[in-house]
């Protein structure tokens, strides 16, 4: 069964991960994705923090982003690079990269100068603030762009004097990625229906504010809402409680009054249906204090396990929340696919995350491990056309090493 992407060929050119992980997108889903990367590499591969302090398991910030690709070595900055370069992009449909403005100018690979070599290059860039304003050339990790610029880092963290919340390692930057696949099917589609192609943008800082987009849209209206608190929610059934041996369950049922009985019943506290204090989701919102403290002591006495076990049979939504090594073994991820299984260059099997689509029933998996640096430059050049005499050459103009 052929995937969405097959014949398509993609250039990228671009680090770390918001633009590179859509190009990991386009490759679990068929694409041919050539990763063009300077001498030194994207230096996404030299990154280092808790996930990855040492070599005893596959790197995720070179895995997640840059598996099924290809890499290609080339320095840019010599016009022989710049050459070899163009004859990659002719023939491509789409290019990919996170460059600045200014840096695409001094290489010569803005929107015009690929385009002069293939018109129906479909051009997208990925940037932190956007393709307008001051900020254009002005970098952004999705840390700063996305979380702390539209609102997320301030909605999660509470009163001055806690510590702000961490953003989880490439939080926006993978929404981001797949948002920027999201517009490469939409870009290719027009171009195969009308023959007009398309220069994408997408940009951090718009993607963190998307996820925020109903705190943004009421933000005028209702002012500065503090963040919620667990201890007095607007509707006690749908928030957070904590089990025996210390772990949280996240209940939501957010139609209370459909709910409330079963849960009751469930809990094995029917006296509490009729308690006054909780008769309707009204008198539990005046009430919610007293409501969450109940459902506190309830939720104390047993286990998680205990309660998955209580709980089977509950017809409202609730789940545990789950450690990531944890996400491995959950039912739905095993058989949905959500995992795709690839193998280390020592021979260690190691899973990534399949990108959020399935055409036909089928999940797109992953099919090589992220390249080693410039592992394919020779091959796919060969595939240009270039016989070795003239691969020496270009090598002796400082085009690749």
């Amino acid at each position: 069964m052929s995937r969405p992407f097959e014949g398509v060929s993609v250039v990228e050119i671009a680090g770390w991960t918001f633009v590179p992980a859509a190009g990991a997108i386009l490759a679990d889903l068929g694409a041919d994705v050539i990763k063009v990367e300077p001498p030194t590499g994207d230096p996404q591969r030299l990154l280092r923090n808790l996930l990855n302090q040492d070599d005893s398991g596959p790197n995720p910030f070179l895995e997640i982003p840059n598996h099924g690709k290809r890499s290609v070595t080339l320095d840019l900055t010599t016009s022989a690079g710049r050459e070899l370069l163009l004859r990659l992009v002719a023939d491509a449909d789409v290019f990919l990269t996170s460059y600045l403005p200014a840096l695409r100018t001094r290489l010569g690979i803005d929107v015009d100068d690929l385009r002069a070599v293939n018109p129906r290059l479909v051009y997208v860039r990925g940037r932190g603030w956007g393709s307008r304003g001051p900020m254009v050339n002005t970098g952004g990790y999705d840390s700063a762009a996305a979380w702390s610029s539209s609102g997320t880092l301030h909605k999660l963290t509470g009163a001055d004097d806690d510590d702000p919340v961490a953003q989880p390692a490439a939080f926006y930057d993978l929404q981001g990625s797949n948002t920027i696949a999201g517009a490469v099917a939409m870009a290719l589609y027009r171009r195969e229906r009308t023959g007009q192609t398309a220069v994408v943008d997408v940009s951090l800082l718009n993607t963190g504010m998307w996820a925020l987009g109903a705190d943004i849209a009421a933000a005028p209206f209702t002012g500065e809402v503090p963040r919620a608190d667990r201890r007095a929610p607007g509707n006690p059934i749908a928030n957070y409680y904590r089990t025996k041996d210390g772990r949280w369950i996240n209940l939501v049922c957010l139609q209370a009054d459909r709910f409330w009985d079963e849960r009751c019943l469930v809990l094995d506290r029917p006296e509490l249906v009729a308690d006054p204090r909780f008769l309707d989701a009204a008198a539990r919102f005046t009430h919610n204090r007293a409501c969450v403290e109940v459902l506190d002591g309830i939720f104390a006495e047993r286990t998680l396990d205990e309660w998955r076990e209580t709980l089977a049979g509950f017809s409202g939504v609730w789940a545990p929340a789950l450690t990531p090594a944890e996400v491995h073994d959950h039912v739905q991820v095993r058989e949905n696919g959500y995992l795709s299984e690839l193998t280390a260059e020592d021979g260690t099997p190691f899973r990534v995350v399949a990108p959020p689509y399935q055409f036909d029933g089928e999940p797109a998996r992953a099919r090589t491990r992220a390249p080693d640096l410039g592992a394919d430059t020779e091959q796919v050049l060969r595939d240009l056309g270039l016989d070795a005499a003239t691969l020496d050459d270009y090598r002796a103009q400082g085009a690749f090493g």
